[in-house]
């Protein structure tokens, strides 16, 4: 009974704590700030000329960014550039690779379909910088037609071209089979770790809404490339999802199909620290997954039935599209339904907010940086013509921002295989890749016409 009397005391004596404390008055009612975070927030490019997906930041500050003709049939002058001072591109490594012959779409076949060009770039999704300080290129192979229609891809279009930056020069081309990339795959992104293997390993999500997504993963010594997760549910889009943007309930909304919900599979894509966990999550819908790379790198007899078994459920993050990670093993995601970049805290399982500002319309690609700067485009993706019946709601510029990383985090850096600092072109003669294992593990092949350094005029 004593201990009963002196609980029930310290209850009440709370609860009058609780009742005693002033609750703040003020005139007007109170409102959402809008921002968080935006002290070091920073404008570091605007696109006033093609409409941008990616951003790569090298250690020397080069930054790079893609323009893909799958998702905005306006993109044909270029599908990477690089970026520089005063809000200007230019086509990168050069012009010619961006300019395929006869196109971008075959219009000889029925229906159209991508061209098949190995030694150019078709639509360019995605443009990373490996943790040896080397560009990678990941090409769907895919454009749209005038009316918005993505054309499926040819074998050779669908690639991973990795660019010496230290030269401005091709230094491996790796084409994917049809059972790698099947003609209506997209390879949204991808994430590489180097200390595996002779020559390291890429991990690239697949967000095609009219195709199987998965996982893919490619071992760079060899060029070869498997699927996991296919069709699961983990790379699936949530069925009936409908975002909210800046109020608005999202569709997809052509002219060429009914509306629909959005339907992007796999799509963001990064690495822990260490490189043994990737977190992944696809744009339509809001939950984080993660999966042992190790899983991913077995191509066994029983390898896909063990990785679907082993998927973790990290629970809600809000609706995102890229992710990044920096030395210290923070996850940054989007949230576009917010504003905001969140962080993802392996070690608590936990959700915070780094930066928020009403300007962010769409955070589509990021890259942590060797300066400790997390980068990121904002490029209004949701008011492209295809959610809105044809209508073009988009308003230039597109912004590239920066926000410092938190605790000193910076880029994860790795040695390039081979111990050699970086990969050397061969010359090359077939006009297709091949890809083949040296003897120190490096990578050597090219096709014809070796990509030339950008002009300084």
């Amino acid at each position: 009974m004593v201990r009963v009397a002196v609980i029930s005391h310290c209850l009440a004596a709370c609860l009058a704590t609780v009742v005693a404390q002033d609750i703040p008055v003020q005139q007007e009612p109170i409102s959402d700030p809008g921002t968080y975070g935006t002290e070091s927030l920073e404008i570091a490019h605007l696109y006033y000329d093609e409409w941008p997906t990616g951003i790569a930041v090298s250690n020397s500050g080069r930054m790079f960014s893609n323009y893909p003709p799958a998702l905005d049939p306006k993109n044909q002058q270029y599908t990477v550039a690089e970026i520089f001072p005063n809000n200007t591109e230019r086509p990168y490594p050069n012009a010619e690779i961006n300019s395929p012959p006869a196109g971008r779409i075959n219009y000889t076949n029925y229906p159209p379909t991508g061209t098949s060009y190995t030694d150019h770039f078709i639509g360019v999704q995605s443009v990373v910088i490996d943790p040896a300080d080397r560009l990678w290129v990941l090409d769907t192979g895919r454009a749209a037609t005038p009316d918005g229609t993505q054309v499926p891809a040819a074998y050779g279009g669908p690639k991973l071209v990795g660019i010496d930056l230290t030269t401005n020069q091709i230094f491996q081309t790796i084409v994917f089979e049809p059972t790698a990339a099947p003609a209506d795959s997209y390879l949204n992104d991808v994430r590489f770790d180097l200390t595996i293997g002779s020559a390291g390993y890429a991990y690239i999500t697949d967000s095609s809404s009219e195709g199987v997504n998965a996982i893919v993963t490619v071992d760079l010594s060899t060029g070869n490339a498997w699927r996991h997760l296919m069709n699961t549910p983990y790379v699936r889009p949530t069925l009936g999802f409908v975002p909210i943007i800046w109020g608005e309930p999202i569709y997809t909304n052509g002219t060429t199909k009914p509306i629909g919900n959005i339907n992007f599979g796999a799509d963001g894509i990064t690495l822990s620290a260490d490189g043994s966990t990737l977190y992944f999550s696809t744009t339509g819908g809001r939950e984080l997954y993660s999966i042992e790379t190790a899983l991913l790198r077995d191509d066994g007899p029983y390898s896909e039935l063990i990785a679907q078994s082993s998927v973790k459920y990290h629970g809600q993050k809000g609706f995102s599209d890229g992710f990044e990670s920096d030395s210290n093993g923070v996850i940054y995601v989007g949230n576009i339904e917010d504003n905001s970049i969140a962080m993802f805290d392996a070690s608590t399982g936990t959700i915070s907010t780094l930066v928020r500002d009403p300007r962010f319309s769409w955070t589509d690609t990021m890259s942590v940086a060797a300066d400790g700067y997390l980068y990121f485009t904002e490029n209004q993706l949701w008011r492209l013509p295809s959610y809105y019946g044809g209508v073009e709601r988009r308003v230039k510029p597109y912004v590239l921002f920066k926000v410092k990383l938190p605790n000193g985090g910076t880029k994860i850096q790795q040695a390039a295989p081979g111990g050699n600092g970086t990969q050397q072109a061969a010359p090359g003669g077939s006009g297709t890749q091949q890809s083949t294992a040296g003897g120190n593990g490096a990578v050597t092949q090219i096709s014809d016409g070796q990509p030339q350094a950008p002009t300084s005029t």
